[in-house]
């Protein structure tokens, strides 16, 4: 494997893009934002070449690895197919509903590409390229080994059938996306009764060995930072569980309530505080009423 192709040079894509240059391996990249002072910053700073289009990192790249926002699965998959050569790895890292995945597959297969779905288990920073990641589809054995020797060393076949990974990932959503999305709900009705000491020692004797005001505090602070992702990402989880013949009326609300955070973070309403108090606070202030 000699050269790794990005799309998508946000959070993820850029962790990527710094682990493996410092393995030597080479990095093109592409992202819709492009272009962008910042981003050419840091491909400048890590020796990442960034290319105008999906469709020229695809044609110089041995991998593909794509990484954006759940509803861009299917047209970046799309958008690389011209420019793939035959069997070029395309490995979708994002959090994309079964049934967008196998539309993405589709449209590699088309192009004589090999589609991996990569379902991410687990936030990308802390881990970096040792993040636990689903491998699925029919290729996913053959593609492991080559990751491993990229360095990403939690990368494992999960299953042969395209889409088991996926909604491993996003069955799994519901609650994690969920909580954070309750956890700013009940406490910060609570910061206004004046009643949040009393529901946090309830939590803490319910389900001792938690410290659940650190993770109140870890909550709402992804939720503000990344609410919009997060959102997206409910819509694919609302559309996995509707396939299963359930009305996916949690993951509906917890989308409502991401992009309702997100919309506050980019209005300047709120911002990542290591104290959720102040959040809360914030949210009271501005906008106590929520999404109308």
């Amino acid at each position: 494997m000699t050269t790794v192709g990005l799309i998508g040079y946000g959070e993820v894509g850029r962790i990527l893009a710094e682990d493996l240059r410092a393995r030597h391996v080479e990095v093109v990249a592409h992202d819709r934002k492009l272009p962008s002072p910042a981003l050419s910053d840091h491909a400048g700073s890590h020796g990442v070449r960034l290319l105008p289009d999906h469709a020229a990192v695809a044609a110089v790249a041995d991998l593909v690895i794509s990484a954006v926002t759940a509803d861009q699965a299917v047209a970046v998959a799309d958008a690389v197919a011209p420019g793939l050569a035959e069997g070029t790895f395309v490995l979708d890292l994002n959090s994309a509903s079964p049934r967008a995945k196998q539309r993405a597959a589709d449209a590699v297969a088309a192009a004589g590409g090999r589609y991996v779905e990569g379902a991410v288990m687990t936030s990308v920073p802390p881990h970096r390229l040792s993040v636990p990641i689903l491998l699925g589809g029919p290729d996913a054995a053959d593609l492991a080994p080559i990751l491993a020797d990229l360095g990403f060393t939690d990368a494992t076949v999960h299953d042969e059938r395209l889409g088991v990974a996926s909604a491993s990932k996003l069955c799994r959503s519901v609650i994690i996306k969920g909580m954070e999305a309750l956890f700013v709900e009940s406490l910060t009705a609570a910061r206004h009764h004046g009643v949040e000491d009393a529901v946090l020692a309830s939590l803490a004797e319910t389900f001792p060995g938690i410290d659940w005001d650190a993770q109140a505090s870890y909550f709402f602070a992804r939720a503000t930072q990344h609410g919009r992702r997060r959102a997206d990402e409910m819509d694919q989880a609302a559309d996995t569980v509707a396939a299963s013949g359930l009305e996916p009326w949690s993951s509906v609300a917890t989308a409502q309530r991401q992009r309702w955070l997100a919309d506050l973070a980019e209005a300047g309403t709120l911002e990542p505080t290591p104290d959720w108090r102040e959040a809360a606070d914030r949210i009271l202030k501005e906008d106590p009423h929520g999404p109308r």
